[in-house]
């Protein structure tokens, strides 16, 4: 894939509107819906700002949840939770259901950090969207209703995405959380105007990029997480420019288990033992170091109250792996120590129990001090640094969380494709 695109400083945007793909996904307040944290709208200020400066007319759109487009959609989820009451399988029901997720909020809010109107249309490619697109004038901006109240979003149907497209004349993407998928905000617009890419954007693809074709070595890859059919293609890849690769999480137990020690009722992919074996086979024939825990806290059940138990080795089989040990935070530590690069991936351990997140922790401290070039890809890895201060110590935090895993993996993203390359 290639890596380098036009961004929003190769685009002719003084007088045109432009259509900016931003990601307001933003996490809400369940009973009240107040938003809970703006970061992501933060994030986009920098390009929103540049187009306004630069004499654009701003229409933004993005998603926010998963609302059920068609009443059918509705009414089939309700079938897989079991819901027979028919007060709730109403029409009015669904459309209550997916008022929850209106982005009136977050054009409120985004007004108050840009201190200025925002304006909102009530839908997407409707009369009012058309209307108040139609009105807009340079320096003025525009937030579209959430983009998944139409089916043809997530369809990537081509007439949705030329009834956004009809209302600009640029389109301009910055939400890298959703670049790996083929929707129609997020692709399909890019067949009907020219594409280039926001500052958020520019910047995962420049560090992201760079840290997977060109690092500065030794490139060490630190991954972690529950399963290793999560990671198995990020594995394969990473196989081919890593100079170590470090394992922790509950996947490291499946190639414990490959390497033949006993794992007790810790979390283990059976069926991925033999993929496994390959890995640990393709990294001592690449020249790889491939490191493993060498010692676990462990306990007998799955519990933020359960008693960290120390062992090394085989695990006893009325006992399953929490976290690393403090043999293994030595080791991963002194293997990041000397990095030139450092890309780093899923928790260490179970880190949303207290007494068992002392290796992702120690993993975030240990990345902090290295002097590396220091990448974290979302989810766990990053609330992690930024829960313990370390957030301005680290290179660049991903804003993607699938979208920076499959470009570890090494996929062609049709967000990131569809862009007009330098």
């Amino acid at each position: 894939m290639n890596y380098s695109k036009k961004t929003v400083y190769d685009a002719d945007v003084k007088g045109k509107k432009v259509l900016l793909r931003c990601d307001f996904n933003v996490p809400q307040d369940k009973k009240t819906g107040a938003i809970t944290s703006d970061k992501r709208i933060v994030a986009a200020l920098p390009t929103i700002k540049y187009l306004l400066d630069q004499g654009a007319a701003v229409i933004a759109c993005s998603h926010l949840g998963k609302p059920d487009a068609t009443f059918d959609a509705y009414l089939k989820k309700l079938d897989k939770k079991g819901v027979t009451d028919e007060s709730k399988r109403t029409e009015d029901a669904w459309k209550k259901s997916n008022a929850k997720l209106t982005l009136a909020p977050v054009a409120a809010h985004l007004g108050e950090l840009l201190g200025m109107d925002v304006i909102f249309a009530k839908d997407t490619i409707g009369p009012d969207a058309q209307a108040k697109a139609a009105a807009l004038q340079p320096g003025q901006i525009l937030l579209l209703e959430n983009l998944r109240f139409d089916k043809g979003e997530t369809k990537n149907d081509p007439d949705f995405a030329k009834a956004l497209a009809d209302m600009a004349e640029v389109y301009v993407s910055d939400a890298f959380g959703t670049v790996h998928r083929a929707h129609a905000s997020t692709a399909g617009v890019a067949a009907y105007l020219p594409a280039y890419a926001g500052l958020l954007v520019e910047k995962e693809l420049s560090v992201m990029g760079k840290a997977l074709d060109d690092p500065k070595r030794p490139f060490v890859a630190v991954l972690g997480g529950a399963k290793v059919s999560d990671k198995i293609n990020v594995i394969n890849n990473l196989l081919e420019k890593a100079d170590t690769i470090i394992i922790g999480g509950g996947m490291a137990y499946t190639f414990k288990k490959a390497q033949g020690f006993e794992v007790g009722k810790s979390l283990l992919e059976a069926d991925r033992l033999d993929y496994a074996k390959e890995m640990l086979a393709k990294a001592e024939a690449n020249g790889v170091k491939f490191l493993l825990p060498v010692d676990n806290q462990c306990a007998a059940e799955f519990s933020a109250d359960a008693e960290p138990v120390l062992v090394e080795g085989n695990i006893p089989e009325d006992l399953m792996g929490m976290d690393i040990g403090p043999k293994t935070i030595e080791l991963f530590a002194n293997a990041v120590r000397g990095a030139g690069t450092i890309v780093w991936n899923g928790p260490m351990g179970v880190f949303e129990f207290d007494k068992f997140a002392v290796g992702t922790k120690a993993m975030a401290q240990a990345l902090a001090d290295s002097g590396a070039i220091t990448i974290v890809g979302g989810g766990d890895s990053a609330a992690a640094v930024e829960k313990l201060g370390y957030a301005d110590k680290i290179t660049h935090i991903s804003t993607g969380g699938g979208a920076s895993l499959e470009f570890l993996e090494g996929k062609e993203l049709p967000g990131v494709v569809c862009l007009l390359d330098k």
